[in-house]
């Protein structure tokens, strides 16, 4: 076996082509779109370049010089951990053990040389919305930016030393024919009927004038203690214009109080269902595929991106109300969604586990994130429980 540094174009297709092949007779594969991974790795498509970060990919190949694996590593300064910790993903790999362990190794190695003590996997060189954790239950098809991958990729992560760091859920219920539960809806009547609090849709010039401000205010408070940083109006505005191709005003919600915004629920069509028509290419034929199939056959899921409820109005029936008064719209004929999916509701946040519980919601799909100490004899400490 050779180890191969990914450092020109050729590698760089190379790295997505490996995957391909790898997933072809995979029915359930959904193939990424090959510019969300390849502008991982370059400073003008990820800031993280700009700001200390480093990155570097390795391929594997066989005696008879066909890939067989690859992985990449990562270091970000904005990582705050107990100890320098780096991360490993976009792992791929044939059944081998040996391969999979070279491939490990050699992640670990560099990540040593950087001066890193502990690395996590798999996860993104980026935010944890996209790539992050090991699909290890639910092997269904993926929803957008969501890693899939074979289920012997668990036996190599736990067999190498990595320890579970921890779970990801998948929660899934339908959007229409489903109740909720009666202490939820005791708390819904309750807010509602408090006319300071006002629930509806951004709709219209205010979905891009004034969500993302919105957005921002509700998010710093009930968030951004939680994940590390804040995030300012251009911020908000950007990821708003990003989104702009694929919004249905019927899947923003927010909640008021006394006129300023308090919780917001996020939700997109479940993009993936699109995607997986376009070969991994957002080229002109790619993007006819992605007009055809978004005019004439669009998702029938959706998918809930982010919630949240500032801190002073939780645990008062708040998100209860938010999630009741909109139950009472999409339960119309006319709402062409069928299920919903929550990704990334992390084992660590009990609260909201309870709201997906609340809304009678099942766990459809379970990731893992893994941390390996590179000091062996280091006690190993999972992620802190949110309070």
């Amino acid at each position: 076996m050779k180890l191969i540094e990914v450092t020109t174009p050729a590698h760089q297709k190379e790295f997505i082509e490996m995957a391909v092949k790898l997933y072809r007779t995979e029915k359930n594969w959904i193939r990424p779109l090959d510019n969300d991974i390849e502008g991982l790795f370059h400073p003008e498509t990820n800031k993280l370049f700009r700001n200390g970060a480093k990155a570097k990919r390795w391929l594997l190949q066989d005696d008879k010089g066909e890939s067989i694996g690859r992985i990449a590593a990562f270091v970000n300064p904005k990582m705050k951990e107990k100890q320098p910790t780096g991360g490993v993903g976009f792992f791929e790999c044939i059944d081998s053990q040996e391969a999979a362990f070279l491939l490990f190794d050699t992640a670990k190695a560099w990540l040593q040389s950087e001066g890193m003590e502990a690395m996590d996997g798999p996860i993104n060189f980026g935010e944890r919305d996209k790539w992050w954790g090991l699909l290890v239950d639910g092997f269904s098809e993926p929803n957008y930016n969501m890693p899939w991958n074979f289920p012997y990729y668990q036996k190599f992560f736990e067999d190498y030393g990595f320890q579970l760091y921890f779970k990801q859920y998948t929660y899934m219920r339908p959007v229409q024919d489903l109740g909720f539960d009666e202490k939820m809806i005791q708390r819904a009547n309750a807010i509602m009927a408090n006319p300071d609090y006002t629930f509806r849709y951004i709709q219209g010039k205010e979905l891009q004038e004034k969500a993302p401000e919105y957005f921002m205010t509700v998010y710093n408070k009930a968030w951004a203690r939680h994940m590390g940083k804040s995030i300012a109006l251009k911020e908000a505005q950007l990821m708003f214009g990003k989104m702009k191709p694929i919004i249905d005003p019927r899947l923003i919600y927010f909640a008021f109080f006394k006129g300023e915004p308090v919780g917001f629920f996020i939700q997109i069509p479940e993009i993936n269902q699109i995607f997986k028509h376009v070969n991994g290419k957002m080229d002109l034929i790619g993007k006819l595929k992605f007009l055809w199939y978004k005019t004439f056959f669009p998702p029938k899921k959706m998918l809930g991106l982010v919630f949240g409820v500032v801190p002073e109005h939780q645990a008062k029936g708040v998100e209860s109300a938010m999630i009741i008064s909109y139950d009472k719209m999409s339960g119309k004929s006319s709402f062409p969604y069928k299920t919903i999916e929550m990704n990334w509701i992390g084992d660590f946040n009990p609260k909201m586990m309870r709201v997906c519980e609340q809304l009678l919601a099942t766990i459809y799909k379970t990731h893992h994130t893994y941390r390996y100490l590179f000091d062996r004899e280091k006690p190993f400490e999972r992620h802190p429980i949110f309070d």
